[in-house]
């Protein structure tokens, strides 16, 4: 307890976002090493996996943080001031570095089995731990593969808020979790295609810096040579302000607001409850 006492309450915050993004990534970049490199699942695991490692990361943080685990989540929610700015940066910063520490380790471990599937750790493997604008093969190049990340992004946010929000149908029996995870199952499902649904700028840029530091000389580019690291990043934070924006317009303001429980028949003397 002294222990605790003693650390901030952003500090504890920040380290439970770091978690929580951290094990995402371990999932997630973690079976995208098992497929690619090697061989063994598909499109399908890979989308399960992803949704899974969301799943379990929300559950890991979010009584001492909120569990946001995405960049494009904490911005969209202090634009429409659902959260702090002073703990936009600190957020952001943990996120990142959870999702690089966690990469780190999927490319330790995976070690052998890369340098026998791309010895030359070149553009063949780089989608391992960062996307690439049509997965490095299909005919979609930098503004196709954004407009996507800023679609994708705005699915998410707009079914968040949806998810999250007290006023609506949210999931009971602490299962939102659950359900968000999901939620990426299904994006993965249906918006792998253009830019391998990052929809969270922690997610590619922690693993594509760590995948720099150890031997992809070409991670912040694609395979027709451009810059496209910044990709994920602006494309889900414009999306998700997207999305979350398009909830609250179309469905939170249509929404009965909560009213407070009806008094039972006063039979004893009344006293000032805080509700």
């Amino acid at each position: 307890m002294a222990e605790r006492l003693r650390t901030s309450p952003l500090a504890r915050e920040m380290a439970a976002e770091f978690a929580g993004t951290m094990i995402l990534i371990l999932f997630g970049v973690g079976v995208v090493a098992q497929v690619v490199a090697g061989g063994i699942g598909d499109h399908d695991s890979i989308s399960w996996a992803w949704g899974i490692g969301v799943i379990l990361g929300v559950y890991v943080a979010a009584a001492v943080s909120g569990g946001h685990i995405n960049p494009a989540v904490t911005f969209a929610l202090a634009v429409f001031n659902r959260f702090s700015w002073k703990k936009v940066l600190p957020y952001w910063f943990a996120q990142t570095l959870g999702a690089f520490v966690a990469a780190l380790i999927v490319r330790w471990n995976y070690t052998e089995v890369l340098a026998k599937f791309d010895p030359g750790h070149t553009i063949k493997s780089q989608g391992v731990f960062s996307t690439l604008p049509g997965n490095g093969t299909l005919p979609v190049e930098t503004w196709g593969a954004f407009r996507d990340q800023v679609i994708g992004t705005a699915i998410l946010l707009f079914v968040v808020m949806a998810l999250t929000d007290l006023r609506n149908l949210p999931p009971l029996a602490n299962l939102t979790p659950v359900v968000i995870g999901l939620l990426v199952v299904g994006i993965g499902m249906a918006w792998g295609t253009n830019a391998g649904y990052a929809i969270n700028p922690a997610r590619d840029f922690g693993p594509r810096l760590a995948q720099y530091i150890t031997g992809y000389g070409g991670a912040w580019r694609d395979q027709y040579g451009e810059l496209y690291f910044w990709v994920p990043i602006i494309g889900p934070l414009i999306g998700g302000v997207i999305g979350a924006g398009l909830y609250l317009f179309l469905i939170a303001r249509n929404l009965p607001e909560e009213t407070a429980p009806e008094k039972e028949p006063e039979t004893k003397p009344e006293y000032d409850v805080q509700t």
